[in-house]
């Protein structure tokens, strides 16, 4: 009798908001997050997992994402920004549900703030398969 010890990590889906009506974004994942907003440490790198139903068919999937700083979006790079190779198997085809997976690296010079991240994946003709925003909390 082998007895195993599992660690499981439960995740809260956080609270998000649409920024475009295409696509069907069941749950977004921020990992780790234990209040809402996230409180996002600096230095440190976060998974974000949205599962999404497409509402059209595309080869390539590109991701986008700003923050959103007093009305005025800033640029927030991620490590990749092909959707295909962060969990999605391209071609993506309508109507289908997938598991997209990418990292949030908060680097260290970035100001301890509250602001809004948009993340939008977008299809060949440069349209929002999803976008969504969610708030967060830049801390030390």
């Amino acid at each position: 009798y082998d007895s195993t010890i599992i660690n499981c990590t439960f995740v809260k889906p956080i609270i998000f908001s649409f920024c475009s009506t295409s696509g069907k974004v069941a749950v977004v994942d921020v990992s780790p997050c234990n209040t809402q907003p996230c409180q996002l440490h600096k230095g440190q790198s976060y998974s974000v997992n949205v599962t999404f139903n497409s509402g059209v068919e595309s080869q390539t999937s590109k991701a986008v994402v700003h923050g959103i700083i007093a009305g005025v979006p800033v640029p927030f790079p991620i490590p990749i920004e092909d959707g295909c190779k962060s969990g999605i198997q391209c071609p993506i085809k309508k109507q289908q549900s997938y598991h997209y997976l990418n990292s949030l690296p908060v680097k260290s010079e970035y100001p301890a703030i509250k602001l809004v991240v948009e993340w939008e994946l977008r299809d060949d003709n440069k349209q929002d398969l999803f976008c969504i925003r969610f708030p967060v909390q830049i801390v030390s």
